[in-house]
């Protein structure tokens, strides 16, 4: 088998292994650095099935990496399609209270918009309405001009070139198998790496755990599903959002309208039962399928964060008139009619801290002088890319022992 050496091997060509690639070519510019990803092309996992939605960064305590990066990679990432031509809808976004219980968290979600920075404004019913005549929502509504649509494929493709022009090795359909000292196995060819990143999403625990870490961590899959609307030519004008559970990680079921203004519903948070479980049988793997529905079912029996309203609400959204109706406590003039069909399913790739019983939040990494290990990078880690793989790469320096230039 062919040898071949690199100073950085990145391992998975997402958002941000592609933009770690790019990062580290700039941080350590007299460097080679290697991206590989077992799959024919990059980003056809989270990334390339993203919604596209650039948030804005007020759900995230300002404690948070997420609250830290979210707003500044809204603005980089606005700019950068920009600045390269790519489809962007500036199209805002409401978050709407469904009764007076909603309130309160209407009113944490816009004092965190200030404590981090965010410009978010509080509306009363009426003004909701002016922004968009067919919302619903009780008293208030919090509007966020700076949310925004792309086109997540396109994206891909703009940062895969980068990466490449950067003078990254971009290999796809190569598969990390294991590794044996400072020399990893792939299903082409070894290669002698001075330093491996490892931002496998689905399978970043894994490999973690190859390199002794990831030892409380697992990765629990959760299928996102989208229903494409057909509103009569009552387009809506903005992103529609429910006020969230403030103790989970999802969004509940809202309105996206997409870079082309498509309108969609959803998505779904259904857990998964192996980790590419997209549908069907398709990559269906028995040692998967026992660990995680293992996994799913100590949560179940913990019921921490109340994990079995959650999954037993999840599951109903398989059929679309539950998503139509909740779809309805949105907007009016809303009917399972309108949902033409599902949009391509996506998996999200959501960290569980073993030890706690409890979903990992934030974004979490690990790793030392020989490895490095993005092990949650959930949303929004499409829309906080750029910054927290500057993060990430100043992270991998220090690890390094190089000072910061």
């Amino acid at each position: 088998m062919t040898v071949n050496t690199t100073d950085f091997l990145v391992i998975g060509g997402g958002v941000i292994g592609v933009n770690l690639a790019l990062r580290l070519r700039e941080h350590f510019p007299d460097s080679e650095v290697t991206l590989i990803d077992k799959e024919p092309d990059f980003g056809m996992h989270a990334s390339g099935r993203n919604s596209g939605v650039l948030h804005a960064g007020f759900y995230y305590s300002a404690d948070s990496l997420k609250a830290r990066f979210t707003r500044d990679g809204n603005a980089a990432m606005r700019s950068y399609c920009e600045e390269r031509g790519l489809s962007i809808n500036r199209c805002g976004k409401l978050v709407v209270a469904k009764d007076e219980s909603d309130l309160p968290a209407l009113q944490v979600l816009l004092e965190r918009g200030r404590n981090n920075g965010v410009e978010v404004q509080e509306l009363s019913a009426q003004e909701a309405r002016e922004i968009e005549p067919r919302v619903k929502t009780f008293e208030k509504a919090l509007y966020s001009p700076t949310t925004a649509s792309v086109n997540p494929r396109e994206v891909m493709a703009a940062l895969t070139q980068d990466a490449r022009d950067a003078g990254v090795e971009m290999c796809s359909g190569e598969a990390y198998q294991g590794h044996s000292g400072g020399q990893v196995r792939t299903s082409r060819r070894r290669i002698d790496c001075g330093y491996v990143v490892n931002a496998a999403g689905l399978y970043a625990d894994r490999i973690a755990r190859d390199y002794g870490f990831s030892r409380n961590y697992r990765i629990l899959p959760f299928k996102g599903l989208y229903l494409y609307v057909d509103d009569g030519g009552q387009k809506l004008r903005t992103n529609i959002y429910p006020v969230p559970d403030l103790n989970n990680p999802f969004l509940g079921v809202h309105f996206t309208i997409t870079e082309a203004g498509a309108v969609k519903i959803g998505p779904t948070a259904i857990p998964a039962f192996w980790r590419e479980h997209y549908g069907g049988l398709q990559n269906y793997r028995f040692d998967e399928f026992v660990e995680i529905v293992w996994r799913e079912l100590g949560l179940f029996a913990r019921n921490r964060n109340n994990f079995r309203a959650l999954a037993f609400s999840e599951m109903r959204k398989h059929f679309r008139s539950t998503m139509a109706r909740l779809a309805s406590e949105l907007v009016t003039g809303m009917s399972a009619r309108q949902c033409t069909h599902w949009g391509v399913p996506g998996i999200r790739a959501q960290l569980l801290d073993i030890e706690k019983g409890v979903l990992e939040m934030d974004f979490r990494f690990e790793g030392d002088g020989r490895s490095f290990h993005v092990l949650n990078a959930v949303s929004p880690a499409f829309t906080c890319a750029r910054p927290f793989t500057g993060y990430l790469a100043e992270e991998i320096r220090q690890r390094l022992g190089h000072s910061s230039s």
